[in-house]
Parts: C-alpha cells; structure tokens; sequence
C-alpha cells in the first residue's frame, strides 16, 4: 500500500527549467515554436515573467560547458546564455521568483563562485539557488588532463562547498558599526578567516562580500546514483531527481529521507523534485496528437547519440535498434564514471522492462529519461498530485516539452487547477527562494579555530 504524506495540508513545490528549445529534442521544428527567439534575452524574460506570474518556486537553468557541433546540427544548445549571467540579467526584471544556476565543482574556484553567488543573492534580494553539479563531460575546454574518477570529483565538490558555505559567513550585518563618531566603520574582530587547506583547495578567504540575504543560495544536486545521493545527503537543500515510475519515485524518497536523516538532518528540509516533461493539450486526444507530431520530429541519430554519452564504453550504433541491448555489452553500474543515475534508468528500462533501443533512443529524445506525462490540464495535474499525494517526492521540476503552447497551458490551464485543489500556493508567501521552499535560513558558522 501506497503510504500518504505526513500532512494532508501539505502543499508542492514547483520549479520549472527551461529549454529555448524546449525539452524535446525536435519540437523546434514545429512551425509555431518560436525557436528565432531562443537566442535572445526576451525569450527569458517573458518566461520567467509567465512563471512568476503562476507563483512557481524557481527556474531551473542547466549548463554544459561543450558544444558538440554535430549534435548543434539537428537541434539548439541547451541554454543560449551562460547561467548566472542570465539569472542576474532576470533578477532585474522579476521579483518574486526563485533563480537557479547550474556551476560546476570541477571547472570553477570556490572563491570566485562564492562571490557571484553571494552577488546574485544580494541583488535579487535572496532568490538565489546553486544546482550543485560536479560535470561529465567539459574536461577539454579547461585544460588537457581528463577528469578525474567519479567518487574524486564528490571529494572536490565536498571541499569546494565547505569553502563556499565558510566564505559566506565571512561578515554579515552585525559585523558593521557604521559609526560615524568614533570612525568606526566595521567590527574587524567579527570577521571569521577562511583558512581552508585541504586536498584539492588551499583558501585563505575571508570574502569580500558581506553575507548574503539567504545566509547561502539553496543549494541543489540532481546526481542520484549512490555516491550522488550521499553527497546529497550531507549537503543538499534540494535534491532533482528522474524517475520513471511510481516504485522507482517512492524507493528514491525513502532511501534518500533515511541517508539525510542518518547525516543527522531533518528529512523534510530537504526538497525531493521529481523532473517531468509534460505534453499538454487542450484535450486527451490533442496531447496525443501532439505526442506523436513531436514523435515525427525526432532525429534518431542524434538522440541515439546523446543516449551513447549516458553509456560509455558501449557503441550503440552497431546494435540493432528494434531489440532490447545485450546484457552483455552493458557494464556493471560501478564502472560507468559519467552520470551512473541517468545510466541506471536507460540500462534498467532495457534489461528489465524489455525496452528496444529505438524506444531508448526515442525517450531519450522525448524527456532525457524524466517521466513523460501526455493528456489535458486535469490529467497532467491528476498524475501531479498522485505521485506528490502518495510521498513519492515534495514537488516538480517541470521542463516544458515545447514552447509557447506546451509552457503556457502549464502556466495557465494546470498550476490554477492545483491551486483550486489546495496543492499549490495562490500566491508568494514570502520574497525569497527559502519562503517559497519552507527553509530556514542557516546559522552563520562558528569562528574557525
């Protein structure tokens, strides 16, 4: 039996990512897609402007720091703007909204990411969130060495946040006199050193940027393979997640609650959101029109090779597209040292479920392996509060499948159907992405000894 949420009152979470494309891989082929626009400012804002409009929590902007020019051949780049300079430009133009940026630990200096962090959160007055990602794939645009084994690159991304999280709490308000008098601006003795030495960072610190509203930007991770999920465990505020079915939402929940309460945190502090890709239509039978007219515009060998990128050390282009893949040409799941979560789901759809290489192929162009859901503004939002319903996750990041209709039913046709069912908020409750989401703002750290 499906066990319920500890509180019938309890309302979701609802962030949204977006794609200038859209998160399908041929929806800007449709002819009303808008796709000319992508690449300007004004297609962010007017979305976020939309988004803010319907209350949503926070948009989502992911961040792969490569261009394959074969895959720019068949379809747009994932963001047309490098994410915090977009959060930043968005932040002048929204007030309510939560901004999240992907950064990566592997290419990026604490410092440097704690300034703009610190930066983005004081000037858009504490909406600020950090998808935390430790990157795959990007080593050749900064430098010659290959990246390092996987359970290395959590290491770095451990230290890299600590500095972070010890950077921030450098100076706060309290710090500053400001008196005029005695020409006394600041208590000096009031700023805690950095002094971080560890194996992959040496930072002396303290910031030069008095600590953020928010105390830290939410800190998000979407790695769910075990080493992801313990790293989220210790340090995550936010935890981005895909997930197929019910079972599989409701292990995840579970095993992630427990690690995050063994870690000696409040379980319900930590936000499980579940990533969909819906297909809205104004009807049942529109959204399955829509469902097979985007199905048409999938470029098979594109997305079978974005689908190659989750198994490395497998050539899928040998295999035969109408059978499931060999047991035998896929490695065990320790040994995949790109993203093992979304390895797992493509690797278990196949071996377990019996899925054909082309339905792979076609999913991974369909959703990037989150859970598809096709139907009208109340079957989307029926299938939305089942799973939120039976504790599977706290909420959603929707990734519109299309835009502007896809984007714009969700807005409009679905989020007031959760609302007039209680599930989701009318209006902001509070100003920053921490109210939006029910956290608390941290405690500055102690000094360093």
């Amino acid at each position: 039996m499906t066990k319920a949420r500890p509180s019938a009152s309890d309302q979701m979470n609802i962030a949204v990512l977006v794609s200038g494309g859209g998160n399908h891989q041929g929806a800007w082929r449709r002819s009303a897609s808008n796709i000319e626009a992508a690449n300007t400012p004004g297609f962010y804002v007017a979305f976020a402007q939309a988004a803010e409009a319907a209350k949503i929590d926070a948009i989502f902007f992911a961040d792969i720091p490569s261009l394959a020019p074969n895959a720019l051949s068949s379809g747009p780049v994932l963001n047309a703007f490098e994410p915090l300079v977009l959060t930043s430009y968005l932040a002048a133009v929204t007030s309510r909204i939560g901004l999240v940026s992907s950064v990566s630990t592997s290419f990026s200096e604490p410092y440097t990411i704690a300034r703009q962090f610190a930066s983005l959160d004081r000037a858009s007055g504490g909406r600020a969130g950090w998808n935390i990602v430790t990157s795959a794939t990007g080593e050749k645009n900064y430098g010659a060495a290959p990246l390092p084994d996987q359970d290395v690159r959590y290491a770095q991304a451990a230290e890299f946040v600590e500095i972070a999280k010890r950077l921030w709490d450098s100076w706060d308000e309290q710090t500053l006199k400001i008196d005029r008098a005695s020409g006394v601006f600041a208590d000096s003795a009031d700023v805690r050193p950095t002094d971080f030495h560890g194996t992959y960072f040496d930072v002396s610190g303290p910031l030069n940027i008095q600590r953020p509203p928010q105390g830290w930007p939410v800190l998000f991770q979407a790695g769910a393979s075990p080493i992801g999920r313990g790293f989220a465990a210790d340090t995550a505020e936010g935890v981005f997640t895909a997930q197929q079915s019910l079972e599989d939402s409701l292990e995840f929940a579970r095993d992630m609650r427990a690690r995050v309460a063994a870690a000696g945190r409040d379980p319900r502090r930590v936000k499980i959101l579940l990533g969909i890709t819906p297909i809205i239509g104004a009807t049942e039978a529109e959204a399955k029109a829509l469902e097979r007219e985007l199905g048409e515009f999938i470029d098979i060998g594109a997305s079978l090779r974005k689908l190659n990128s989750y198994m490395p050390g497998v050539d899928l282009s040998v295999l035969d597209l109408d059978k499931p893949i060999p047991r035998d040409a896929l490695p065990e799941l320790s040994a995949v040292q790109g993203r093992q979560s979304r390895y797992k789901i493509f690797a278990d759809l196949t071996l377990n479920d019996g899925w054909t290489l082309r339905e792979l192929v076609k999913l991974t162009g369909r959703s990037d392996g989150h859970w598809t859901l096709t139907g009208s503004p109340e079957q989307i939002a029926d299938q939305m509060a089942a799973r939120f319903l039976a504790d599977a996750c706290d909420g959603y990041v929707v990734m519109p499948t299309f835009h502007p209709e896809g984007s714009g039913l969700f807005f409009s046709e679905v989020v007031p159907i959760l609302q007039q069912r209680g599930l989701f908020r009318k209006d902001y409750g509070g100003t920053t992405l921490r109210s939006h989401l029910g956290l608390d703002v941290p405690a500055r750290s102690a000094r360093q000894s």
